[in-house]
């Protein structure tokens, strides 16, 4: 059917390779690609064992547009699925363009240094305008529609759950279920328990970068900010039973409310336990979560890498962690001219996760949607010259797919509300 380039090796790459071969009639041919050639090899070898998918690896910096040219071009691949970090977005969007490939990804760009000028400039002018102070914004790679729109390629963005599965969601409840959509509230719970005083389920840089920052959610067409972890509710998940969740900043909102402007208000909670936030706390105020480069004996060093050196690899947590995610949206709208109210949803065990493919839940449930992602590029399912988020496709296929492939959903009619 075609053949996908990887970029990325981690814990969400190592689940969407492993699902890949679990779908070789589609992904006849994998090419891995990472910093790390090594890891890459490890895992070829275990999947070219089990599937029949073919599987060639190689080593890759992301940063440098032009060294993912050349693989793109030396292997002749399809499309690009990208589960590097969000700081190289940009630079695998502009080798794709130049190769004339599709190109797929799980999180939107942000910068790795926050002190770059021409970043600074254009993230001061929209936090005036737009009202949110996040560092993260779909802005850098909307502004590539026309290129790919020109070139007759479909960029796929932000494939992952949340964002992702969960904007999915969001299509299949106002194509079925809803004539006009009110409300929106994104709940993603982890009721995951790992044993560690303090980890981090995904890389600690994005992680901690997202949880530390200011929360804000859309009301009527604007946003609102306001200072992190301030919201605060309850709310009891199914599998996992009442959790402690807090409103956050999150990247799927700002695309929903451009793409359903009728939707009143969007919001995103996500679970913590108190030891998770004292730890956070207290790492933030000695500075560990800076991402300036600071001396130290003789050195520069970036404090929130540091600290990812030491924390444990979020892809070693898989054997140690027990229990489940719950995540999913809950709607309040109109259909038929009557109020109504539903939960989408999926329930992800972490050691069943771990039984299939070696993965905690949070790498599984972002794994999972980015290979579907690239399987509706690649098919033809979903293909559409330009740069699009997934809730602006047909959510029939990925609907589907997920059942398919491993994260089945439920819907539940008049849910409890989040006040």
């Amino acid at each position: 059917m075609g053949k996908l380039m990887i970029i990325g090796c981690g814990g969400v790459a190592s689940v969407a390779i492993s699902k890949c071969c679990q779908n070789a009639d589609v992904f006849e041919e994998l090419v891995l690609a990472s910093r790390t050639k090594s890891k890459c090899d490890a895992l070829a070898e275990k999947l070219t064992k089990v599937s029949k998918t073919k599987i060639v690896t190689e080593a890759v910096n992301a940063d440098h547009p032009d060294e993912v040219y050349e693989l793109i071009k030396k292997h002749q691949v399809t499309a690009v699925l990208n589960l590097a970090l969000p700081y190289q977005d940009l630079a695998i969007m502009d080798a794709c363009l130049k190769a004339g490939v599709d190109y797929i990804d799980t999180a939107n760009y942000e910068p790795e240094d926050l002190s770059d000028p021409a970043w600074a400039e254009r993230y001061e002018k929209r936090c005036k305008e737009l009202g949110f102070s996040a560092y993260f914004d779909y802005s850098w790679q909307w502004d590539y529609m026309d290129k790919f729109k020109e070139a007759g390629l479909t960029g796929l963005l932000g494939s992952g759950f949340d964002p992702g599965v969960t904007s999915v969601f969001v299509a299949y409840a106002k194509k079925h279920y809803f004539d006009t959509i009110k409300t929106i509230d994104i709940l993603d719970c982890n009721g995951g328990d790992h044993g560690y005083p303090f980890a981090t389920n995904f890389n600690p840089e994005i992680n901690l970068r997202e949880v530390s920052a200011p929360g804000s959610y859309m009301e009527n067409g604007k946003w609102v900010e306001v200072p992190a972890m301030s919201i605060h509710r309850e709310y009891d998940f199914e599998g996992v039973g009442k959790k402690d969740m807090y409103l956050l900043h999150h990247e799927e909102i700002e695309a929903l409310g451009r793409n359903f402007p009728e939707v009143e208000r969007i919001r995103f909670f996500m679970t913590f336990g108190q030891s998770y936030l004292t730890h956070m706390k207290c790492l933030e105020n000695v500075g560990m979560l800076r991402t300036d480069a600071v001396d130290f004996e003789g050195n520069k060093i970036v404090p929130i890498q540091f600290l990812k050196a030491l924390l444990p690899d979020p892809a070693s947590l898989g054997p140690r962690t027990v229990g489940k995610t719950n995540i999913g949206c809950i709607f309040t709208g109109v259909k038929d001219g009557k109020e109504k109210t539903l939960y989408i949803y999926n329930v992800c065990d972490h050691q069943e996760c771990y039984k299939e493919v070696g993965s905690q839940a949070i790498s599984y449930t972002t794994g999972v949607p980015a290979m579907i992602g690239a399987m509706l590029v690649l098919t033809g399912k979903w293909k559409n010259p330009g740069v699009y988020t997934t809730d602006e496709f047909d959510p029939d296929p990925f609907m589907e797919a997920l059942n398919q492939f491993g994260l089945p959903w439920k819907v539940e009619e008049n849910p409890v509300l989040v006040p």
